[in-house]
């Protein structure tokens, strides 16, 4: 088939879910989105027979950030990334189209996170063990367009926010995977890059003809903290606007759940910890409240151990009179149930016992267990 591409080395990783379907070059599914290359020798035969099929990218036009398709961030996620990806090009191209294609995919990922909100949490928790800079950016956007609905801040602001988060970092995309998988202390150099990528991002924004002033202003300050600790400029308490300290918590929070060459990634309970000890100096005590409101206790995407020793995922957050739903997905022996079972955890035996770190990902496809279709 003529829409299949080779699979190009270091796309897929042990250990993480396909990010899209892959097909041999007849067209045929070999694996679905969902599925966690478990060896070495998995992922070079899909190097060797692997096809995906790429989102072909036309010019700029308005219908393509306004379609109403009902969204599913499973079936979107690769093309929020290609998005995102051409979206920070245009913008170091100085195309014309450059803050129209920044703020259609606000839109875009402002009306996927609220049509489908526990699936799009989800895309953060479970594609958080090995992301990409795209990914990491991606994550951010989607927990800041949640935290500041929970914080308060209305439609615009807040799609601005999520503009600004896709934007921020683009002065470290060259370079924030190598650092990311480096275990060796920074050089000098390498702090001066990423302390001063505030600004060079801005300057590149402004190069683009990318002139709103609360965006520019939330990306200047995402790295200040309250207590006056943070750069370029040292600024401390409501000198700093709510929109970056949200997104320099949600940047926080990424970083927590990533695995990283030099550390493991924290689990939810750890991270949630630490979401709630920075509401102490470091940010106004709102900011990090909302953030936990919006994950809850377990959050979409992470795996869960029951009380009655099955473990599952969990897919929908705690309301008011229920506890989170669970799918799960093996048995109390440990054995892979043939499809999956919702459980209530507010019932007694499927209460959740905590949290499950698995060295390597279960295969699930994502779509389905969200009840959307394949």
């Amino acid at each position: 088939m003529d829409s299949l591409v080779r699979i190009a080395p270091g796309a897929l990783v042990i250990g993480r879910p396909l990010p899209w379907d892959v097909f041999d070059a007849d067209g045929n599914v070999l694996l679905r989105q969902g599925y966690v290359i478990q060896t070495e020798s998995q992922l070079e035969h899909l190097f060797e027979r692997g096809r995906f099929k790429p989102r072909k990218m036309s010019p700029y036009k308005k219908a393509e950030f306004e379609d109403n398709r009902h969204r599913n961030p499973f079936a979107d996620y690769a093309e929020l990334l290609l998005t995102l990806e051409t979206t920070l090009n245009a913008i170091t191209s100085r195309e014309e189209s450059a803050q129209k294609r920044l703020l259609g995919l606000s839109r875009m990922l402002e009306r996927t996170c609220m049509e489908a909100p526990d699936a799009s949490l989800a895309l953060v928790h479970l594609y958080s063990v090995n992301p990409n800079i795209h990914e990491q950016i991606l994550f951010y956007g989607i927990l800041c367009q949640f935290t500041a609905r929970q914080f308060g801040l209305d439609e615009k602001r807040t799609r601005i926010l999520t503009a600004a988060a896709l934007a921020a970092n683009l002065a470290l995309v060259p370079v924030a995977d190598k650092l990311n998988s480096s275990n060796i202390i920074l050089s000098q150099q390498q702090r001066a890059v990423i302390e001063k990528h505030p600004d060079r991002s801005i300057r590149a924004l402004e190069a683009a003809g990318i002139d709103n002033k609360l965006l520019l202003n939330i990306i200047a300050q995402h790295h200040e903290y309250a207590d006056g600790s943070g750069y370029p400029d040292n600024l401390s308490g409501s000198d700093i606007l709510p929109e970056a300290e949200i997104l320099a918590l949600a940047e926080r929070y990424v970083a927590m759940i990533t695995k990283r060459a030099y550390r493991n990634r924290m689990d939810i309970t750890e991270a949630r910890q630490m979401i709630a000890n920075l509401a102490d100096g470091k940010f106004r005590p709102a900011i990090p409240r909302a953030l936990l409101e919006v994950l809850g206790k377990y959050p979409p995407g992470v795996l869960v151990r029951l009380d009655n020793n099955e473990v599952g995922v969990v897919t929908r957050r705690a309301n008011k009179s229920r506890g989170p739903f669970v799918q799960a997905i093996f048995n109390p022996r440990g054995h892979r149930y043939n499809g999956t079972f919702e459980r209530d955890t507010s019932l007694l035996d499927y209460m959740i016992r905590g949290p499950e770190e698995p060295e390597i990902m279960p295969s699930m496809d994502f779509s389905l267990l969200w009840g959307f279709r394949s």
